[in-house]
């Protein structure tokens, strides 16, 4: 992924906790700029533990996996609230559906297609051959 990005103008790389956290540290540590994570604090991605965005920033977010880009986005959100200008997302693995319109340039290690389903369209989970289970670290508790 550093190699796909090396030339853009990046100052910081921001993954989002979880997922982002690791990949964020070695693709900022390849590129020689500040690595930084967001974290969910009452519902909402936000910078803490001291990291710092504003104005001539120029952020990559940086992703393990983006299927539906929602923790991306909302990590750009608060990286432009606070000024930053995000200028794209680097994820290994790209699962996003083909209808899945980003705002963003996506540089991907690997882009996979691979069917997401609501639980009652899943056609596996309807005939009771896997159980139901939510992956991801959305609704795990914040650190205090």
């Amino acid at each position: 992924m550093a190699e796909q990005v090396k030339n853009l103008p990046i100052t910081k790389v921001c993954g989002p906790a979880m997922g982002g956290v690791i990949v964020s540290y070695e693709l900022a540590r390849q590129l020689g700029v500040e690595s930084i994570f967001t974290e969910r604090k009452d519902g909402e991605m936000q910078l803490r533990r001291g990291f710092t965005v504003g104005k001539g920033d120029k952020v990559l977010i940086a992703e393990d996996v983006i299927t539906t880009g929602k923790s991306t986005m909302e990590t750009v959100r608060a990286l432009e609230n606070l000024g930053a200008e995000v200028i794209g997302a680097a994820c290994i693995a790209d699962r996003r559906a083909a209808d899945c319109d980003f705002a963003l340039p996506v540089y991907a290690a690997l882009k996979l297609a691979i069917d997401s389903y609501e639980p009652n369209d899943c056609p596996i989970c309807q005939e009771g051959k896997l159980q139901l289970e939510k992956p991801g670290s959305r609704d795990l508790p914040a650190a205090k």
